[in-house]
C-alpha cells in the first residue's frame, strides 16, 4: 500500500528514462519554466488515456504561457511508450518505466492487469501533480480509476490564475 501525497509536502523527485534520450527528472522544471506539471498515466492500453493526453497535448502552450513545465510519465516499456506517442502525435516530453516501487513513491494506486491483452505488467492509474517553485505539492490529484481525472482545461485556467495571484497551497489543515 502506497502512502498518499499531501499538499504543500515537498515533492519526492524521480528521475525515469526519456522518450527523447537520456532521463527525465520528475519534480524539476525544465529550463524556462519554474513550475512543472507531471501527468502519470496508465499506459498506452488505456483508451482513456488516449483521450486526455491529446487533449493535454493541446493545452501544453497554455500551460506553458503559465510558466508551467508539461510532462507526460507511465510505467510502460520504451516501445509501447514510444508507440503511444508517436501515434497521438505528442511533443509533450513522455517518461517510461515508472517502477512500482516509484509509484508508491508518488501515492499512486497501482492495479494489476485484467488480461494478458489488457497489458503485461502493474500499472499506475491516474495521477495529476503540480510542483512549484520551491519543490512543493501545490496541487495533487491521484485516483483509483481512469475514469476520474482532473479536467485539463479547468486545470489550466486554474493554475494561470494561482500563479498571477499568488494563490496559496490549499488543503494544508492538520487533522
Amino acid at each position: 500500500m502506497s502512502r498518499k501525497l499531501q499538499s504543500g509536502q515537498q515533492f519526492p523527485k524521480q528521475t525515469v528514462a526519456s522518450l527523447a534520450g537520456g532521463e527525465m527528472k520528475l519534480g524539476t522544471p525544465r529550463e524556462g519554466f519554474d513550475w512543472q506539471l507531471v501527468v502519470v498515466y496508465r499506459g498506452k492500453h488505456c483508451p482513456i488515456c488516449r483521450k486526455y493526453l491529446t487533449t493535454l497535448e493541446s493545452l501544453q502552450d497554455k500551460f506553458h504561457e503559465a510558466g508551467i513545465d508539461v510532462v507526460a510519465v507511465s510505467g510502460d516499456p520504451e516501445d509501447k511508450a514510444r508507440d503511444f506517442a508517436q501515434d497521438l502525435g505528442l511533443t509533450v516530453p513522455v517518461g517510461y518505466g515508472l517502477s512500482v516501487a516509484q509509484m508508491h513513491e508518488l501515492g499512486l494506486y497501482v492495479s494489476d492487469p485484467r488480461s494478458a491483452e489488457e497489458t503485461d505488467r502493474p500499472f499506475p492509474e491516474p495521477g495529476v501533480f503540480v510542483i512549484n517553485s520551491e519543490g512543493a505539492l501545490h496541487l495533487v490529484d491521484i485516483s483509483n480509476a481512469p475514469f476520474a481525472r482532473p479536467e485539463l482545461e479547468g486545470l489550466a485556467g486554474g493554475l494561470a490564475f494561482i500563479r498571477a495571484k499568488d494563490y496559496p497551497i490549499r488543503g494544508t489543515h492538520a487533522a
